[in-house]
């Protein structure tokens, strides 16, 4: 488990946020998908974001954004292996859907589609299809979603009183299931800039959000595990109260 000094973050308190009134908002899910290329030194793809942004202008991410009712509705042929079922529904309430939790994987997978122009996916002899266009672009190019290979490293919720909050999952896929030139992102959408594959050292000089740096940590300590091993091992879930981050194992 990542060690509380490590995350170092620096969030005013709720009673700052309250004086300025800011007012406290639903965070909304969404999910962020880390593509691990693969070489005698593992990189990262990492883009900025636009400095008309909302949440974190001008800050670099990973690919990914928020969940929409289609990724929850979407039929496809992979399941999430169990491990990675049984973590999602940690922390997590009841009443929350299979369906929903699997949607959030699959959100990260779009989200990348869109913002990077890269397919990451399974080629497929069987023809899916979709009423939502931007999934039939997808499935277009013969491919499905390689859920059982996907990983859930972390949960982090945005501090209460921001401006935009969201409840993200981070899911970790290699390089393999690029269906495209990795290098060719010309099909981005540009609501990430200067993206760029990125070594995990090469990050760290980076402008990155707090929770960002300290995923990474979390990357770098998944890589040093066997492939199975990475599907077995914990996530770390990361919330705030009164500004102070609670960390718990999931």
């Amino acid at each position: 488990m990542v060690a509380t000094k490590k995350v170092g973050v620096k969030a005013k308190s709720d009673t700052e946020y309250r004086e300025q009134q800011a007012q406290a908002v639903r965070p909304r899910e969404a999910a962020t998908l880390i593509i691990v290329r693969q070489g005698s030194e593992p990189k990262v793809l990492m883009g900025k974001r636009a400095a008309s942004h909302a949440f974190m202008p001008n800050k670099f991410v990973f690919p990914g954004g928020r969940l929409d009712l289609i990724d929850q509705r979407l039929s496809v042929p992979s399941e999430l292996s169990a491990p990675v079922i049984d973590r999602l529904q940690k922390e997590t309430r009841k009443s929350v859907s299979h369906h929903k939790l699997r949607g959030l994987a699959l959100a990260a997978i779009r989200e990348t589609y869109e913002e990077t122009g890269l397919i990451i996916g399974r080629k497929t002899a069987q023809k899916l299809t979709t009423i939502n266009p931007v999934w039939q672009s997808y499935f277009d190019h013969g491919v499905e979603p390689p859920l059982d290979k996907m990983d859930f490293i972390a949960r982090a919720i945005t501090p209460t009183y921001r401006t935009r909050r969201f409840d993200t999952r981070f899911f970790m896929v290699f390089d393999e299931f690029i269906q495209t030139d990795p290098d060719d992102m010309v099909k981005a959408s540009g609501e990430l800039l200067d993206l760029h594959w990125l070594t995990l050292s090469e990050t760290q000089k980076l402008d990155l959000p707090t929770i960002t740096r300290w995923i990474i940590d979390m990357v770098e300590q998944r890589l040093t595990l066997k492939r199975e091993a990475q599907l077995q091992a914990p996530a770390t879930y990361v919330r705030f109260a009164n500004g102070k981050p609670l960390i718990k194992t999931l």
